[in-house]
């Protein structure tokens, strides 16, 4: 017989930081096997232009889930803290955002940029995973849907790790190319810093605590799911048709 084991209630906010904390320890996409080849210089550069053309899904999708999350909230000084993400991945006019810097990289590693941009070569499973990070934001709590954007808490340590990893070992990629994870880890810690803040804040008994931890467990899922299918793909070998198809596989 199974016996469910329950997480104990949280009582305080820094009961709920701990969780959270603990959470990004233990499920965070860092942890990921797929990303253990890729910052070890294990990957050839169709498997590296693979998981670079279906993240940019990811990263151009953030943009329209932050801007569903600005629509969550009557007040606006959270409405004024939070708009500064849409113009981080966007850009403003004459300015250079996250998406531009992406497909910096992706251009550098000989992906035509309007193929990229199309996402018609993205695996299914990204798509999936990505479209149901939006549809969460849109649909739970407004608090759940700040606290879904927590794993920023630990991105600054998966971009260091990936931009000496990534330079050191492939010989395809060069500094020019690695600007948007230079600039993350500035925005990240200041975004997940007003977030983290905001559902300590928020949260003011054990079940929105729990909700809180839930919607971080569940945008850790959203990217370690990007992962699996990658690593199915492009590792194991099992392209599904109408993927992208690197050269030589």
């Amino acid at each position: 017989m199974n016996v469910v084991v329950r997480p104990k209630e949280l009582r305080s906010a820094e009961e709920l930081e701990a969780r959270l904390r603990e959470i990004g320890a233990t499920r965070y996409h860092n942890l990921h096997p797929f990303h253990k080849l890729l910052h070890g210089g294990k990957l050839n550069k169709g498997q590296v232009q693979a998981w670079a053309l279906n993240r940019y899904y990811y990263q151009s999708s953030i943009p329209l889930k932050d801007a569903v999350v600005l629509s969550r909230f009557r007040d606006r000084e959270v409405r004024r803290e939070w708009i500064h993400r849409v113009t981080d991945h966007d850009g403003i006019p004459g300015g250079e955002g996250g998406i531009d810097r992406w497909l910096k990289l992706t251009t550098g590693l000989g992906l035509d940029p309007e193929y990229v941009e199309s996402t018609q070569g993205i695996l299914a499973a990204t798509r999936f995973a990505v479209d149901a990070y939006v549809n969460f934001v849109r649909d739970r709590t407004p608090l759940e849907a700040v606290a879904s954007s927590l794993t920023e808490l630990f991105a600054p340590g998966i971009h260091e790790e990936r931009i000496s990893g990534m330079l050191e070992h492939y010989d395809f990629i060069d500094d020019s190319v690695m600007g948007y994870f230079r600039k993350r880890l500035d925005q990240a810690p200041r975004d997940a810093a007003f977030a983290l803040s905001f559902v300590k804040a928020n949260s003011h008994n054990p079940a929105e605590r729990e909700a809180v931890c839930n919607a971080l467990i569940f945008k850790t899922q959203v990217l370690w799911v990007q992962l699996d299918a990658l690593y199915h793909a492009y590792v194991e070998g099992h392209i599904p048709p109408g993927a992208f198809v690197p050269d030589g596989m």
